[in-house]
């Protein structure tokens, strides 16, 4: 069962990851598994509490900073109480021309896990992006919603679940449930 949040999110992402040759890729994902999907080259997953993105980037055993060619994070930067640091940490761990994407809602309840700190549009992710070093030409940023979406959100039982009969997929601007992006390390 997909989450109607993430659908029109998913087919994207992965139309953007697969177009950078993922099985040539060192992959890694910030508190989630959503690449695990993908075959990539490698493949390395940092959880919260055992790292703290927000903390710093993840090191070796010798303290050098490990360093992959695609960082992902789905659905964890709104849990961040340092968002810019944790980007900023994200940058550091790309190797040079290394991309990350990210992927955040917008129009949903608060659902803190272990806390709710933030929301972002399309706009906004591009800007966080920037701010933390990001060459603004090089993201890719995009949101998707709807009325139906917004209003399933308020539903007693969420996320809501895709169902396809029900759930138109059109995109309307002014209602942004979810939002993503990639970004591409100089």
């Amino acid at each position: 069962m997909v989450s109607l949040n993430r659908v029109v999110m998913q087919r994207a992402s992965r139309r953007l990851i697969r177009r950078l040759g993922f099985e040539n890729l060192d992959a890694a994902e910030i508190s989630g598994k959503w690449g695990a999907r993908f075959p990539f080259r490698s493949y390395t997953r940092f959880t919260y509490p055992d790292h703290d993105i927000c903390a710093g980037p993840v090191m070796d055993a010798r303290g050098v900073v490990q360093q992959f060619d695609l960082i992902l994070a789905n659905q964890v930067w709104e849990h961040l109480d340092r968002p810019y640091a944790a980007t900023r940490h994200v940058i550091q761990m790309l190797r040079p021309g290394g991309h990350f994407w990210v992927a955040v809602p917008f129009f949903v309840p608060f659902h803190a896990a272990p806390q709710d700190c933030s929301r972002w549009s399309a706009r906004g992710l591009k800007n966080l992006l920037a701010e933390a070093g990001f060459d603004p030409a090089t993201i890719k940023a995009a949101q998707w919603g709807n009325r139906n979406a917004a209003l399933r959100n308020l539903e007693e039982v969420w996320p809501p679940v895709y169902d396809e009969a029900r759930d138109p997929l059109e995109n309307d601007p002014a209602m942004p449930v979810c939002a993503w992006a990639l970004a591409r390390r100089p």
